[in-house]
């Protein structure tokens, strides 16, 4: 929805306050503002009645119906705890402003779940070879799973979440994806884009950035489909002081028979048909931008041997299992699943 709905100037009139009031239905809040955007007040329905049983008439000034102090969020000057404070108050639209005080944007908890402050970095550079002839003449991010391309459907979820600076890495028919997501304006979001002369890994392309705005990164695949929560895995990297964390899927492994302990041939113990549990890698990170100091500018290094690495430099590495929808579409196989599943699922 276009943030300029909800607003109104300092000079307009009550009755174009209540008509544009009554267009928003459920979102009824304006914020009156001056000639240079600079937010003065809010305004709702109940503003304008309280200020009608005060004596205040149609011909009365707005300046005089207004709440002029509400809420607001200081656009890269927030944290995540705030935008959690203000869903506990049961605040449902918050405008942002900039540091001269003037609306940028405005935060609607009805259509985005969170504000999460972050930049997100998607890795979009592969060939998508075992995905032959498909992506002979198109990047495997844009094949199209439903009605949009996979790369699509990420960019889409982290938008819903708040994310609006977005940087994807891109080398293999890359143009391709610039045409299609441009500089991101028709999302109202900023991308830029990272071109790999040659593969870097994962967190190698992250040398190529010139810079990240926030403390914390997230970066994912390009071709996983996912209804991960974002906020729930931000705030569970906040509340275990990690340095990364990485996104897990659980994998069961069931033994048919008796499993012996033995040490020196002797049985130390024995656990019948027992079943074990593993953890492997689902794509997604979240980091603390520090970390971008053990990387070397242009110098290949994929997820596992970073992790190692920072394991290695006593650095703490955990792990965030997916309980939701998760599919790493790599095969012909995983993306004939995708069609069929992104009928019954939610991103």
């Amino acid at each position: 929805m276009d943030f300029r709905k909800h607003l109104i100037y300092e000079e307009e009139s009550v009755r174009e306050a209540l008509s544009k009031l009554n267009a928003l239905a459920a979102d009824a809040i304006l914020f009156v503002i001056d000639h240079n955007g600079r937010l003065i007040g809010s305004l709702t329905d109940g503003d304008i009645r309280r200020g009608f049983l005060k004596g205040l008439s149609f011909d009365s000034s707005l300046l005089q119906f207004i709440q002029p102090n509400p809420t607001l969020i200081k656009k890269n000057a927030y944290s995540f705890q705030d935008i959690e404070g203000y869903r506990r108050r049961n605040l449902k639209i918050i405008p942002i402003v900039d540091e001269e005080n003037i609306i940028v944007d405005i935060l609607n908890v009805r259509t985005k779940i969170s504000l999460l402050p972050l930049d997100a970095v998607v890795m979009a550079g592969g060939r998508g070879e075992r995905l032959m002839p498909l992506t002979e003449n198109c990047p495997k991010p844009l094949l199209k799973v439903g009605e949009k391309p996979i790369i699509e459907h990420n960019i889409d979820r982290l938008i819903n979440y708040g994310i609006d600076n977005i940087i994807i890495t891109i080398r293999y028919l890359g143009h391709q994806i610039k045409a299609f997501l441009g500089n991101g304006e028709a999302k109202d979001i900023n991308i830029q884009y990272v071109e790999e002369e040659v593969p870097l890994g994962t967190f190698g392309a992250l040398s190529l950035v010139e810079e990240f705005r926030t403390e914390h990164i997230l970066l994912m695949n390009s071709d996983i489909l996912t209804n991960i929560d974002f906020a729930d895995f931000y705030k569970s990297f906040l509340e275990s002081g990690a340095d990364l964390i990485v996104a897990s899927l659980s994998y069961q492994v069931k033994i048919p028979y008796a499993v012996l302990e033995i040490s020196n041939g002797e049985i130390l113990s024995l656990a019948e048909k027992p079943t074990y549990n593993y953890y492997s890698n689902g794509g997604i990170y979240l980091f603390k931008r520090s970390l971008l100091n053990y990387l070397e500018k242009g110098a290949s290094i994929d997820a596992t041997d970073f992790m190692q690495l920072l394991i290695d430099n006593k650095a703490k590495v955990v792990h965030y299992p997916i309980l939701g929808y998760w599919l790493d579409i790599g095969r012909h196989e995983d993306l004939e699943k995708a069609q069929k599943d992104i009928k019954h699922i939610t991103l």
